[in-house]
């Protein structure tokens, strides 16, 4: 009983801090340099824009300070740095069998990951005609869906949180819905560059894009789609699982402790079946980009317990997952390990979690040459850090920032990201008006327990 009272204190300690974490940082990254580098035209470089009264610079996900003073224990083998389980550090791992889905859940057998490049085919309505594009490219990302509304706000001290950096399945739909109609397109992030060898490094170079006339490129990201037991026990979904079409859905155990899948509790298959629906909503079969971090695994399937018996069944289900993915247009980005802040950690530790990375999920999901900051954070292009990044076969570097922002400097491609989350539907109106317009997207279920939010 006591070791299933302090399991249940270090897991709401760690929610927490991680939502706490994962800072959108919005205006962090100083503006480039007068010629040092390529573009957007009419866009705001990153710090151009101060966050409006109200913003707030923190997503969830990593650690960086707890709305309730409440410090996750440090991890053996770091340089002292304390870090959550649920998005950052070394945290202990919890037991393999502690509220994991049933033996029955959906699985299947292994493959070897492929390429990182995205092998959806083209959609079949794509027109012939295209022009060259020259505005500015809107890249947004979000969590994981709050599938579960009852169990995201119902009034405990990790309902803010989610009420802050989560959207719902009808808020995601929605968007959408107002997205299409504005004729957004979904690209991959790979079509802004081509990566060459210089010097020995990866190196990003400005690639003409091209869209059918009167499309508007959009680039989606989720963070965080590992599936940590604090979203599990908070509304979102538990992993991802193969579905009778060759696709993926989303498997859960429901509030009312029924086990099953649903399309509708998930991003990544809302996503499939819309483009499916409206084929001219993805140019080429791009999907979006998928950030992992790996410290409790991958897509819900416990890849990081290297010497549980049930290691070898965990990954072999989580690469039939991934394969899946891939054939279907996601591509695969670092998020770090564990959640790091790599602007604040040291090089060592920088050092450690990445070869972590590359040792535990990178035999997974295959090469990437993206590394998606948690916190929104930045490394400068002078760090040290930035130039081990680099020597891992990293050149595209996606932060957080208040409007649409790229450049291409120094051999990498610099890309700021909009945060589409609770904060920013209820404090941004007017810079999300553009991809929205005036829609009404908040839902209702969020106010369900407004009191118990408040308190």
């Amino acid at each position: 009983m006591r070791a299933q009272a302090l399991r249940s204190v270090f897991a709401i300690a760690t929610a927490l801090v991680l939502l706490a974490g994962c800072a959108s940082n919005e205006g962090a990254s100083p503006s480039a340099p007068a010629g040092a580098g390529q573009t957007d035209a009419g866009t705001n470089a990153p710090g151009g824009t101060a966050a409006p009264p109200g913003e707030s610079a923190s997503q969830p996900g990593s650690p960086s300070g707890s709305e309730s003073g409440a410090t996750p224990p440090a991890n053996p083998g770091s340089d002292g740095q304390a870090e959550p389980s649920g998005n950052s550090g070394n945290a202990p791992s919890p037991g393999s069998s502690a509220g994991a889905p049933a033996e029955g859940a959906p699985g299947a057998s292994s493959g070897a990951p492929g390429t990182a490049s995205p092998s959806g085919s083209p959609s079949p309505s794509a027109p012939a005609e295209t022009v060259e594009y020259k505005g500015p490219v809107e890249h947004l990302f979000f969590h994981p869906l709050v599938a579960f509304p009852e169990l995201a706000f119902d009034g405990d001290r990790i309902s803010k949180g989610y009420d802050d950096w989560f959207v719902t399945v009808p808020e995601f739909k929605k968007m959408l819905e107002e997205l299409y109609k504005r004729d957004y397109m979904l690209v991959s992030i790979s079509s802004l560059y081509e990566t060459k060898t210089v010097d020995g490094l990866p190196s990003a170079e400005a690639k003409k894009l091209r869209l059918p006339a009167g499309k508007k490129p959009l680039i989606l990201s989720v963070d965080d789609i590992n599936y940590y037991d604090y979203m599990r026990q908070n509304g979102n979904a538990w992993k991802l699982v193969p579905d009778s079409d060759g696709s993926v859905t989303a498997w859960a155990r429901t509030p009312g402790g029924e086990e099953r899948t649903d399309r509708d509790w998930e991003l990544v298959p809302i996503v499939d079946d819309f483009v499916k629906a409206h084929p001219d909503f993805s140019w080429e079969g791009a999907k979006g980009v998928l950030a992992l971090t790996g410290y409790e695994g991958v897509f819900g399937y416990r890849t990081n317990e290297l010497d549980s018996p049930n290691y070898e069944k965990e990954k072999a289900e989580a690469l039939d997952v991934i394969a899946r993915l891939r054939d279907s247009g996601w591509l695969f980005a670092s998020h770090s390990w564990g959640h790091v802040d790599a602007n604040k950690v040291s090089l060592a530790r920088l050092k450690q979690d990445t070869e972590r990375w590359k040792k535990e999920v990178e035999p997974l999901v295959g090469p990437t040459d993206i590394f998606i900051y948690p916190y929104g954070s930045r490394v400068d292009d002078k760090d040290p850090k930035f130039a081990y990044l680099r020597s891992q076969g990293f050149d595209v570097f996606c932060s957080v920032g208040p409007a649409p922002y790229k450049i291409y400097r120094n051999g990498t491609l610099q890309m700021d990201r909009r945060h589409i989350d609770g904060v920013a539907l209820r404090t941004q109106a007017k810079r999300l008006e553009p991809l929205f317009g005036d829609a009404d997207l908040l839902d209702p279920a969020r106010d369900a327990k407004a009191e118990g939010l408040q308190q």
